[in-house]
């Protein structure tokens, strides 16, 4: 097994670069798809589930190198909770998969940029993650990949309903594409609200990190098409690219007019977040996540100039519950986390204490 999974805070995609890389942390496509011979997740026993991930392993490792490069194939049965938690953290697999299902698998390549869960919600989802604004092109690697599986699999589906899912709401594209977006200005301004409404008003969705039912912590947003049926695959992809410019002009004016009107009030907010972070002995995951978005805006407005994105990147994984537990080689209470967590930005805030 790589341990490079479990043990690098960092998958490639996260290091920087790529397209509007202030705003826009990273571009993701998720495709939903079943097989039309074996029954749903939710409704398949636990032998149909294993014979599932017997299938897709039989499948992939027959020729799928050529698609996939070096990847790595791991049942969730071998991996520890810690481990499970780690992938979620990363990004790399959904906490129902890692929490809730039965034969559950996840197809890794070895730069993590592309993630294949199998029997989740779906017998495959397929994952593909780039840093920055990449949403077309991130579209063409998940599309290739999906194209290759259909190839070799008979999926479900439907003339005039498209790809059957087990949520109607993936039925038809079964596609979810996402941004996830720093957006503290907009936050700072009071705009978020009104501009999520006429959000929702377009078909999308505006989400925490780590997908439904999540916070948006840090100033974090992912922004994702909530229609799958009657468009094309490619309709979603414009129309969420769209809208994703639209948002990055509204943060850019905010963050512009906070600039003008009140930059000695923010380079306070941005100075005592990051002198926080520097020298706190104890900070919980929801203060961290604020203080390193401010500290991130610093950066970006050029206000800081000792911190990489890089850096905070790698700082808003490694603070996780998971990585924490992970890097100290035991289980920690809440309490000793907080006091791990500081210690770790502390240690990386100041390299030469």
């Amino acid at each position: 097994m790589n341990e490079r999974f479990f043990r690098e805070a960092l998958s490639d995609w996260m290091k920087g670069g790529g397209p509007e890389p202030d705003i826009v942390i990273s571009s993701r496509v998720r495709i939903a798809r079943n097989i039309r011979s074996h029954p749903f997740p939710l409704l398949a026993t636990n032998q149909q589930a294993r014979e599932v991930q017997d299938l897709v392993r039989q499948v992939v490792a027959a020729d799928g190198q050529q698609q996939l490069g070096e990847y790595e194939f791991l049942s969730l049965d071998q991996l520890s909770d810690l481990q499970k938690r780690v992938l979620v953290e990363k990004h790399l697999i959904s906490p129902a998969l890692a929490n809730e299902s039965r034969g559950g698998a996840v197809i890794l390549s070895a730069n993590e940029a592309v993630s294949i869960m199998v029997n989740e919600e779906d017998h495959l989802r397929i994952q593909c993650l780039k840093p920055g604004f990449q949403l077309k092109e991130t579209w063409e690697l998940a599309n290739r990949i999906d194209d290759w599986f259909e190839s070799r699999l008979e999926y479900a589906y439907d003339e005039k309903k498209g790809y059957l899912t087990s949520c109607p709401t993936n039925v038809g594209t079964g596609i979810r594409a996402s941004v996830m977006m720093h957006l503290p200005a907009l936050v700072i301004t009071q705009q978020m609200n009104r501009i999520l409404n006429a959000i929702t008003q377009v078909g999308l969705a505006v989400r925490g990190i780590y997908g439904e039912g999540s916070e948006a912590t840090g100033n974090l947003f992912q922004v994702s098409n909530q229609i799958t049926l009657g468009q094309t695959e490619e309709e979603i992809i414009d129309n969420l690219h769209n809208v994703t410019r639209q948002l990055m002009e509204h943060e850019r004016a905010a963050r512009h007019k906070l600039m003008q009107e009140s930059r000695v009030r923010l380079l306070d907010r941005i100075s005592r977040s990051y002198g926080i972070l520097c020298h706190a002995a104890v900070i919980d995951s929801k203060e961290a996540a604020q203080r390193l978005s401010d500290v991130r805006l610093g950066v970006d407005l050029g206000l800081i100039q000792t911190v990489s994105p890089q850096m905070l990147n790698e700082l808003t994984v490694v603070t996780q519950p998971g990585f924490l537990q992970m890097a100290s080689g035991e289980k920690l209470t809440p309490e000793d986390r907080d006091i791990r967590r500081a210690e770790m930005i502390r240690q990386r805030l100041n390299p030469a204490r």
